[in-house]
């Protein structure tokens, strides 16, 4: 995704679309993965800026799209704080990926 005010790229590792019926198709999830580096917030104001850069473009419908967040060596205290503040940003550890919780 192209951020014209800074003059650069964005780039997700997850992006999960929807059928839409007749409109603009639901953007269902947009993620980040990494194995080794504990994920924080960053990522998460990441994807936020970055869901709305998509929901400036108008192509998709980004009402309902949660930010996923993958990672092998877990997540920092504010990245668990921000992700139960709201129902749209979900952490996925190693044992939720491999059904170990």
């Amino acid at each position: 995704m192209h951020d014209p005010k800074a003059r650069v790229g964005h780039e997700v590792d997850v992006a999960v679309v929807g059928i839409g019926d007749g409109s603009k198709p639901p953007l269902l999830a947009i993620g980040e993965a990494t194995w080794n580096d504990t994920m924080g917030v960053a990522h998460i104001e990441r994807l936020r800026h970055v869901r709305d850069l998509i929901t400036q473009a108008g192509r998709y419908d980004t009402t309902g799209t949660r930010l996923m967040c993958f990672s092998g060596a877990g997540f920092d205290d504010k990245a668990c704080a921000a992700a139960q503040a709201g129902p749209d940003v979900r952490l996925v550890d190693l044992e939720a990926l491999y059904g170990m919780a």
